[in-house]
């Protein structure tokens, strides 16, 4: 049977919900605009590296012609923190202008999930070039819910649910995949990603949904309609009116991928139902002022065509409804406009805190959420694309399955051209510094994210093919489990027990006092013994406050694990000189599960974490403390000069509470705020202030505080920035105008190099379904499962399960059923002959499933066959 180009990459996006999960796993997931949040990974190796020779490597690295940077940059042998001296990474919005350019030896990687199949073709015929699969990005549209009435008296539509609900029936998402993707991709309805154990759990629930849902438009015109009456609108020559005015729905249309066409129908289909449109074509730099940072009641948008990544494999997506639906999720405006049905609010909080004790409980909550999430629809999820990242062939990175480069949190890491150490990687991505980079609540572009993780770093990190955590800078992990609650490891290094009863000590701290600037111990919170259903103790190496080193030569302290702590509590209290109302839904989803934490030793640092939130991984159910916020790395003097500015009135940690407060949204790059910065600096190094003094003076010492700041004084000086981490690359400098970043090797960073060399490439089985075209009804028939990697049998002890469906000739699911190994690489699927009897006559198809134990992406193969 031949098989389309695509078979092999679109197939799995289509035929995954009917397969079941292989295994039952979770874990907060990581997801990014284009956004995102953050997830985490490591080996065992030796702290102390052999350091025979040194040598000084000149570097010269050239940004936009005029700006030079040169520096002798020492090497070790064996080498040791990031393959490249530097690398230079600058906008290209074409994706085909890039490949052009990779083809020349300009670009060496675009940073970019490409959707366009004829970029597609380019690469796979190119000599010169490479590309790695990715299957973690999607559409949707973004429905601004503010109204129904905007500032000016505007009527948005959208402020309806069931308007919304019905904006299902008017999208053809068939259409969207066919004909505007060309085929890369596979329609969607949910809040999962199709290739997900999450939406195999749930498939006849969500069969169902998608076809309660199908392309309808009559029926979207009917409910619209009967909706814009029921607002006091008309409709006179068929365009709709309100007060005198024709409805004009603005439609903010990216314009770097297929969103341009998307937008472009989307607006079509709207004008067939007598809507009036204005179509605000716009970049995402462009964009982002408008659907990111403004205010949702000044009507600039009805409609954007979001896009999104989920930058690692996901382990549970019971999250992505509080994250997605509800002011739980960002602290932008658009988020905190959200307002939905108590009883969806309530179970999308329940599945954020993993509120369940059964995977039954689980999947029933799972089940109502679908269905409320289809009725509130302020996303209306459009297709999972199917997308490759663009590479010269010499050059090498750990990519994620999800993820791809951009989203990779290992990519840092891993980057090199191969056979070399030093020289400079030149990477191009379509949008560059749209926002500003702040650890608590800065830019979660993708574009920005990628560069924030390569100056970054997690306590753990996410394997880029299964999802699972593994240390970064933990050394070991424990977690204690309420006995009978579904949670299971995989790794050795998490110790996984369980007891009958889970108690919170006296001497926890479970609140914080923003008066008083202290925290609360449950001896004078709880007024009776607390029990939870997780603890989990993080222990980290004895050497990590001498070893792991800010990029301004500071050492990591208990400080910075202690400001983590403070800032979890402070910015959602009104007392707070801080306070920030869009902290405050996270704040109360995370006390809702939250009961303590204790610090058992200071150095080795030891931390215990007390919760009623758990993951069904140990793996994702630890607990870190690791300064790492939700948008980056921050240092405890970094983020205290932030504070100071934003008590001062100075600029706001948030988009949203800039906008509300009309100030700054603070950025440590680049911008207002860094003069500002600048200004504190001199002022707290002056006055030896650090924020939160009452418990900060019990765990940082004078000396710490004046050589923190006197060695951000320096970095400032020579970089002109204040944006400092622990990772394998530190900020030289930004350019905004020309679009331009330029990452440095860091020197201080410890690990070997080749410390990751083990995720370069996903072992992403091949399979090839073999068999008789005709079968006699009544009769035995094998098929053979021939499943491969680079050519080579899969080791069947690699395998975690090998399935095959069968769909009759009306398309319906007739069996489901295990294959049998013959030997490494061979499985059969064998249909009896009570089987094929009970086949109509006509073409059916049969589908082989394969699921690897080493990456957490099945793999599929069809082939059709006539009974007769």
């Amino acid at each position: 049977m031949s098989k389309s180009k695509w078979s092999l990459f679109v197939i799995l996006l289509i035929a995954i919900g009917l397969m079941v999960a292989a295994c039952d796993t979770a874990a907060p997931e990581t997801i990014q605009e284009i956004v995102e949040r953050e997830v985490t990974v490591e080996v065992e190796v030796p702290v102390e590296v052999e350091v025979p020779v040194e040598v000084e490597v000149p570097v010269e690295v050239e940004v936009e012609r005029e700006v030079v940077v040169e520096r002798a940059i020492p090497r070790t042998f064996p080498p040791v923190g990031a393959w490249p001296d530097s690398i230079v990474v600058f906008e290209e919005p074409s994706a085909d202008a890039a490949v052009s350019r990779m083809e020349t030896g300009e670009i060496d990687l675009y940073a970019f999930a490409v959707g366009n199949v004829d970029v597609y073709d380019q690469v796979r015929e190119s000599a010169n070039l490479d590309y790695y699969r990715s299957f973690g990005s999607y559409n949707e549209l973004s429905f601004n819910p503010s109204g129904p009435e905007f500032g000016e008296g505007q009527l948005n539509p959208f402020s309806v649910a069931a308007i919304r609900e019905a904006m299902n029936y008017l999208v053809d998402r068939e259409f969207i995949v066919q004909e505007l993707m060309g085929g890369m991709g596979a329609p969607r309805w949910f809040a999962f990603n199709n290739a997900s154990n999450d939406y195999a759990l749930l498939a006849d629930v969500a069969r169902a949904l998608e076809f309660e849902y199908s392309y309808n438009p009559e029926l979207a015109e009917e409910i619209i309609s009967a909706e814009m009456e029921e607002l006091g609108a008309t409709l006179e020559n068929g365009v709709w009116t309100y007060n005198g005015e024709p409805v004009d729905i603005i439609v903010l249309i990216r314009t770097e991928d297929e969103r341009r066409e998307i937008g472009d129908y989307v607006a079509s289909q709207l004008e067939d139902i007598g809507f009036t449109t204005t179509r605000d074509y716009r970049t995402g730099a462009e964009a982002s002022p408008i659907w990111i940072q403004g205010e949702p009641t000044e009507g600039l948008f009805h409609i954007y065509t979001g896009g999104w990544i989920t930058t690692a494999v996901p382990r549970n997506l019971a999250g992505n409804f509080a994250f997605f639906y509800t002011d739980m999720g960002l602290a932008f405006p658009l988020w905190q406009a959200y307002e939905n049905d108590p009883a969806f609010y309530d179970l999308a909080a329940r599945l954020d805190e993993s509120d369940f004790t059964t995977i039954e409980e689980r999947t029933q909550m799972m089940t109502e959420a679908l269905e409320l999430s289809m009725q509130d629809s302020v996303r209306l999820w459009l297709a999972d694309r199917a997308s490759i990242t663009p590479r010269r062939v010499e050059v090498e990175v750990a990519a994620d399955l999800y993820g791809a480069v951009s989203g990779s949190w290992l990519w840092p890491f891993t980057i090199r051209r191969e056979g070399e150490l030093g020289g400079t990687i030149n990477i191009a991505m379509p949008s560059m510094l749209p926002e500003p980079w702040n650890p608590l609540n800065g830019s979660n572009w993708i574009y920005d994210m990628m560069l924030i993780r390569s100056t970054g770093e997690m306590a753990t990190l996410p394997d880029p093919f299964t999802g699972l955590a593994w240390p970064q800078r933990l050394e070991r992990a424990e977690v204690l489990i309420l006995e009978g609650l579904p949670v299971a490891s995989t790794h050795d290094w998490v110790d996984l027990d369980f007891a009958d009863e889970i108690v919170v000590p006296d001497d926890a701290w479970v609140d914080w006092d923003a008066e008083e600037q202290r925290f609360l111990t449950a001896a004078e919170v709880y007024t009776e013994t607390e029990t939870v259903n997780r603890l989990s103790t993080v222990y980290y190496p004895e050497d990590m406050f001498e070893t792991v080193m800010w990029h301004d030569g500071s050492p990591m302290s208990i400080g910075d694990f202690l400001m983590a702590m403070i800032l979890q509590f402070d910015r959602a209290k009104e007392a707070s000189p801080y306070y920030d109302a869009s902290a405050v839904p996270a704040f109360n989803s995370f006390m809702a599960a939250f009961r303590g934490v204790r610090i058992v030793s200071e150095n080795p640092l030891v931390i215990e974490t007390y919760s009623n939130l758990y993951q069904l991984d140990a793996e994702q159910s630890i607990t870190t403390w690791f300064p790492y916020y939700a948008q980056g790395q921050g240092a405890w003097h970094t983020l205290a000069l932030g504070l100071m500015g934003e008590e001062n009135g100075d600029f706001a940690f948030s988009s949203a509470k800039a906008t509300e407060a009309d100030t700054e949204w603070l950025g440590y790059v680049t911008g207002p705020s860094i003069p500002v910065l600048a200004d504190n600096l001199a002022e707290a190094a002056a006055d030896g202030w650090v924020p939160y003094a009452n418990t900060f003076s019990e765990f940082v010492s004078e000396d710490e505080i004046a050589a923190r700041y006197e060695n951000l004084d320096v970095w400032y000086e020579r970089f002109g920035h204040f944006w400092i981490g622990t990772g394998a690359f530190y900020l030289e400098r930004a350019f905004p105008i020309e679009r331009t970043v330029l990452l440095q090797r860091n020197p201080l960073f410890p690990d070997p190099s080749d410390k990751w060399d083990r995720f370069a490439e996903a072992a992403i089985a091949v399979v090839d379904l073999d068999g008789p075209a005709r079968v006699t009804r009544g009769q035995e028939a094998t098929f053979d499962i021939y499943v491969t990697f680079d050519d080579e049998p899969y080791a069947a002890e690699d395998i975690a399960d090998v399935k095959f469906l069968v769909f009759d000739a009306t398309g319906e699911l007739a069996f489901v059923e295990e294959a049998t190994l013959v030997e490494d690489g061979l499985w059969q699927a064998t249909l009896t002959a009570n089987m094929t009897q009970q086949l109509p006559a006509g073409s059916n198809r049969i589908e082989a499933v394969v699921v690897s134990n080493l990456v957490a992406l099945p793999s599929f193969d069809a082939v059709s066959f006539v009974t007769e």
